[in-house]
């Protein structure tokens, strides 16, 4: 295959991962940042100390993260094909990657916001800061380094999710890999493949890392 066959073949896997990659990752932050941060209200000491919920999210969460990809992909066929019409394509595998990144970020964003200093928030209770204040007011600002970090690694995640994603109708790269660079053995195609799929993983890694800096270095100055 030449270069001129491959480009086009290589263009429409890169827009599709990247359309795949995006917008799960929207949804997996609006899914996920709520549960972190219910996690750690509901734990034990936490400003909604409850127990039951705090266990039953966490088995949930537990139980997403222990799934297989491939495994929750098949499993998910009926509610994919429920929520968007189709279990085909790349709209259709944000639905599976958002379900399995989102009990992922989860527990990242609970590790991120268990860093914060319990002193900022009790000085906050004590002025009487409600708490949704103290979750916009000290949680989110003060973890918002570890978070953009969480961020980084779940896009980074779900780049391996969707490569994954395309071997069974996702498209994006991995679809193309499989279909020419595997199946028809076109070696050159599936190494510039890989090629560029590094080159997204670098490039989604020295972004995050520049931001979480920047806000680091924000926060030293405040």
């Amino acid at each position: 295959m030449t270069w001129p066959e491959m480009q086009p073949l290589l263009t429409q896997g890169t827009i599709d991962t990247l359309y795949m990659v995006l917008w799960s990752t929207v949804v997996t932050v609006i899914g996920g940042l709520p549960l972190g941060v219910l996690l750690v209200l509901t734990d034990k000491g936490g400003l909604l100390q409850s127990t039951p919920v705090n266990k039953a999210v966490g088995v949930v969460v537990n139980i997403g993260r222990s799934l297989p990809f491939i495994i929750l992909l098949i499993a998910l066929i009926p509610f994919t094909t429920a929520v968007v019409g189709t279990f085909i394509g790349p709209t259709a595998m944000i639905v599976p990657l958002a379900v399995g990144a989102i009990p992922f970020f989860a527990r990242l964003v609970e590790t991120a916001i268990r860093e914060v200093d319990h002193g900022l928030v009790e000085a906050v209770q004590s002025m009487g800061g409600s708490i949704p204040t103290i979750i916009r007011k000290v949680l989110l600002p003060q973890a918002l380094p570890s978070i953009v970090a969480a961020v980084t690694t779940t896009v980074i995640v779900l780049v391996g999710y969707s490569a994954m994603a395309g071997a069974v109708g996702g498209e994006g790269l991995g679809s193309k890999a499989v279909t020419y660079g595997f199946q028809r053995f076109e070696t050159s195609f599936m190494l510039i493949t890989v090629v560029i799929l590094i080159a997204i993983v670098t490039a989604v890694q020295l972004i995050g890392d520049g931001v979480v800096r920047l806000l680091a270095r924000r926060g030293r100055t405040a």
